[in-house]
């Protein structure tokens, strides 16, 4: 893992967390992977078409950053596994979770392939 991967997956990992490119759908079809599934910091299970929303759904974002804890492993050839706890506050609260993120290269670029949010 070369540390342009490693930059360039922290850079999407945040981009998932960033109001403006978040709620960026072009953004996030090139990001999410065709097969793309999460369960939720809730224990939900959620769906690709699920994550893509459109900018007027557009939501302020509260999330401390840079990530704490982020880590960056190469699992396979072109398959890393990215680790960080997210504080995120709403409704008055802040809401940690760990959280995993599988991302694979395809054609050249990282997509998000499958992410779960553990609550701490």
């Amino acid at each position: 893992m070369t540390p342009e991967d490693v930059n360039t997956l922290r850079a999407l990992e945040v981009s998932l967390w960033t109001t403006e490119t978040r709620f960026d759908p072009a953004l996030m079809e090139q990001t999410l992977d065709k097969d793309f599934v999460e369960f939720g910091r809730s224990g939900r299970r959620y769906e690709r078409a699920e994550m893509i929303f459109p900018a007027d759904q557009m939501q302020p974002i509260d999330i401390r950053l840079p990530l704490p804890d982020y880590s960056v492993d190469l699992i396979a050839p072109d398959v890393a596994l990215v680790t960080y706890t997210s504080d995120v506050r709403y409704d008055g609260t802040v809401h940690c979770a760990r959280r995993s993120s599988l991302w694979r290269r395809v054609d050249g670029s990282w997509k998000l392939r499958f992410h779960q949010g553990t609550p701490v």
